[in-house]
């Protein structure tokens, strides 16, 4: 008898697990990709790739796939993904795990400032009276910064966006991680960096900035995790596989 195990996918722990499973005898894997970055790192196995149109088109799914176990492992922000996975695994009856990084430790020299949402993160910037600052996130949130035409943005991005930035000063740095400290320093250094903002994401591979910055006794703003569904979670792919084999059928 074959198990079927879904990921929802879009991270390196997403790939990591999916790499994890591949080499299970009688394992079936696919994992689900929303389609938001146009050439993600893909995971082995089964791939499938596109909205379910909400959490009632991802429990059929479920269904008529015959998942046994869901593993959401989507970005800590993807807010609307979490519920709508909760809420499917609830309906078709799948026991379903919660994949998230763990969050970034603060540690002696952090200058960080948490916030709510973009919109505060833009307006701690202003109280920084900040100059020159790297913006580490996604497309979505930038429209908050056009609040700020006298601060000259450096905007990274993993892909061009679709439109051009609103912001009346920025340069656009494309680039993949993960990041490393050195590598981080050296770009705040050169771009004479003043603040930076990010998402509150956690993990290892963007870890880098939060270091540089620290060194260089730069402020952070850093834009809280939104709250997750409540349900079960862990923080690693070992933790994520060893509960998964509990819940295959014998």
């Amino acid at each position: 008898m074959t198990a079927h195990v879904a990921i929802l996918g879009g991270t390196a722990e997403a790939v990591a697990l999916a790499t994890a499973l591949a080499a299970c005898p009688g394992l079936r894997v696919t994992t689900s990709l929303a389609g938001v970055t146009e050439a993600p790192v893909l995971p082995p196995g089964g791939l499938r790739r596109g909205g379910f149109g909400g959490a009632g088109g991802l429990a059929d799914w479920l269904r008529a796939e015959a998942v046994d176990v869901l593993v959401d492992a989507t970005h800590p922000f993807a807010a609307t993904m979490a519920a709508h996975a909760a809420e499917a695994a609830a309906a078709a009856g799948v026991p379903r795990l919660r994949l998230l990084r763990p969050m970034w430790t603060r540690q002696p020299g952090d200058r960080w400032i948490e916030v709510a949402d973009a919109a505060a993160a833009a307006a701690a910037v202003g109280g920084l009276g900040a100059r020159r600052v790297l913006l580490s996130l996604g497309r979505r949130e930038l429209e908050a910064f056009a609040t700020l035409p006298e601060v000259a943005f450096v905007v990274r991005m993993i892909e061009s966006p679709e439109t051009p930035l609103r912001l009346a000063r920025a340069e656009l740095v494309l680039a993949r991680g993960p990041f490393h400290e050195a590598d981080e320093r050296a770009l705040m250094t050169t771009r004479r960096i003043e603040a930076v903002v990010s998402k509150a994401s956690g993990g290892t591979a963007t870890e880098g900035k939060i270091a540089a910055a620290r060194t260089l006794g730069l402020p952070v703003v850093l834009i809280r995790r939104p709250p997750a569904p409540p349900g079960e979670v862990v923080a690693d792919v070992g933790a994520a596989a060893a509960w998964i084999s509990g819940r295959l059928p014998v």
